[in-house]
């Protein structure tokens, strides 16, 4: 079988990117063979369509609600056959993996398309595209072309398998707003040496950049009216933070998770700021707190918490409940912290809570209501034996994000990534304010915390012919309460997109769906049981109307009636 084409197409406009995968391949044997395709895709993108065509015959992936598919599939098919078709390969990607048969000399091409908005990290957005064809592929291609009407502050390109002789086949063209990225090797540039057929391509293929920022309140751009407001202020004043790691050293931590543990926590001491204050709690079955208050965080004192830290063991139960109380505790009797400071609790644990409180739904509630909105819990599962269902919704009750840290070689650098990205909160209480009689379904618009290098994004309809969109934020900094303002020129901002070749059709409306179906998902996590099944219902709806493969639908791909006629596409969680 050879895959005689390989073309990726991607075409990012303004953050949202918009990936095709087309594979052709041909059945050069002289009886039927299996043909593969293999896709790995970004866990936060949503697939949007998939079709084969087989001998110029098409038959297309049709997205429908789960449980609906799943009957459609069940009908189909025997008990007990084919698991689904994407599951969960690491920390960044998921596969896509559909085979079917085809007749000697007879061709297939298989096409995906996914999308998703690219989130703003560490100052840089972040387009990755896995590369892996296990073969050398006569015309392979990759195409990116980015349009962004801020316009484009850096780009770069990155990749895990670049070689000088592969250099040669990438070319980057660019300009104010536009970017073009084009790698096409040749069959000999492909291969690992002359003599062997093998390929060099197995990796990433990394674009990373960043947009230009003049406006003081952000950036708004309108399509068919629909419209994005991008705002990402920058060198502002840092809050102070105050921070209580909460770090499990029960005996499934020991070897070495908690070795990586050591060193992310060595690093992230050496991060605090002057200003900032810390402690920290560990716990096995035992809560012990390093010291009974928070201290600033001098030299003195964190090279005292360094020496502590190094001398983590790992052994006993896991009682998680005891010490994010206790971690609770510690913030509220707090003295002399400074008056606008941040405060917030970081929990790492790779288990379920086995000692003190085991009820993950009575520990969730006495968090909750210890914290009372005052406090950001963020929760780090370290692995697979975590409940991190369990951490997510704690997380998200009480104004954090839980993330699953990958037990491999780079886990202390995940860990220290993930502290980088809330070490430097530099907004607190930001409302974004639009005008309610002409706005529908806008997207989430009150903001806890904002995050240096990060991006918050409202998205909405303009429901009746406004000329002018006004917008006002309001939002604390360190040192004072701000409002910015600012208008958008509706027929200006319409006019930045009419250069169609370069986007594809109402790409604020789609960007507005995800971004609306990705908050809703995301609310339904902490929610009471009836209002989940609102918010599902609601997620569902645009899921199903926008045609994408949401966890709470599915794709059915139908093949050819010769072979097992079924196959669904469903899209896995974190959660499991």
């Amino acid at each position: 079988l050879e895959i005689y084409s390989l073309h990726v197409d991607c075409k990012v406009t303004s953050r949202f990117a918009h990936t095709v995968i087309t594979s052709r391949i041909v059945n050069r044997a002289n009886e039927s063979r299996e043909a593969t395709f293999e896709v790995e895709l970004p866990k936060t993108a949503f697939i949007t369509n998939f079709s084969m065509s087989i001998d110029g015959e098409v038959y297309p992936g049709i997205i429908k609600e789960k449980a609906a598919a799943q009957n459609e599939y069940d009908t189909a098919v025997s008990q007990g056959q084919s698991a689904g078709l994407v599951k969960i390969t690491d920390r960044k990607l998921e596969q896509f993996h559909v085979s079917v048969s085809i007749a000697a000399a007879s061709k297939v091409t298989f096409e995906l398309t996914y999308e998703e908005l690219l989130k703003r990290r560490l100052g840089k957005y972040e387009l990755l595209i896995k590369v892996r064809p296990k073969q050398l592929v006569k015309h392979f291609q990759i195409d990116v072309h980015i349009f962004e009407p801020q316009g484009i502050h850096f780009l770069e390109t990155d990749s895990t398998f670049m070689t000088n002789e592969l250099t040669e086949a990438l070319t980057k063209v660019q300009n104010e707003t536009k970017a073009h990225i084009l790698f096409k090797p040749t069959v000999d540039q492909q291969k690992k040496n002359s003599e062997l057929d093998e390929t060099l391509l197995n990796g990433d293929f990394v674009v990373r950049y960043d947009v230009k920022r003049e406006a003081t309140a952000g950036d708004i751009q309108i399509v068919n009216g629909y419209f994005v407001h991008y705002f990402a202020p920058q060198e502002m004043p840092v809050f102070p933070k105050n921070v209580i790691f909460v770090i499990d050293r029960s005996g499934s931590m020991a070897g070495r998770k908690i070795e990586q543990t050591i060193d992310a926590l060595l690093k992230i001491l050496q991060d605090l700021r002057p200003e900032d204050h810390f402690n920290f709690i560990t716990f096995n079955n035992k809560v012990v707190e390093w010291k009974s208050s928070l201290l600033p965080a001098t030299e003195e004192n964190v090279a005292s918490a360094a020496a502590l830290v190094q001398t983590l063991t790992a052994r006993g139960g896991t009682d998680i409940s005891g010490a994010l109380l206790a971690a609770v505790g510690v913030l509220e009797k707090a003295e002399g912290l400074p008056e606008r400071s941040v405060s917030m609790i970081v929990l790492l644990t790779d288990g379920q809570p086995t000692s003190g409180e085991r009820n993950v739904e009575v520990i969730q509630e006495k968090v909750q209501k210890a914290i009372n909105g005052k406090y950001a819990l963020f929760c780090l599962g370290f692995g697979f034996d975590v409940s991190f269902k369990f951490l997510e919704k704690m997380a998200l009750s009480n104004g954090g994000i839980a993330r699953r840290i990958y037990e491999n070689a780079d886990a202390a650098l995940q860990l220290q990534g993930f502290y980088q990205e809330v070490a430097t909160p530099i907004l607190m209480q930001i409302e974004m304010q639009y005008p309610e009689n002409s706005i529908e379904g806008l997207t989430q618009n009150n903001f806890k915390l904002f995050f240096e290098g990060s991006e918050i994004i409202v998205s909405g309809k303009i429901s009746n012919e406004l000329d002018l969109l006004p917008v006002e934020i309001k939002a604390q900094s360190h040192t004072s309460n701000l409002t910015l303002k600012e208008e958008a020129n509706v027929k200006e901002k319409e006019q930045v997109f009419q250069n169609q070749r370069y986007i594809f059709e109402n790409f604020v409306e789609r960007l507005w769906a995800y971004l609306t179906i990705q908050q809703l998902l995301e609310k339904a996590i902490s929610a009471q049981e009836e209002d989940q099944k609102a918010l599902e219902a609601q997620a569902l709806d645009l899921s199903l109307r926008y045609s994408f493969v949401t966890p709470l639908t599915s794709m059915v791909v139908t093949k050819p009636s010769d072979q097992q006629q079924k196959e669904l596409a469903n899209k896995p969680t974190e959660a499991g």
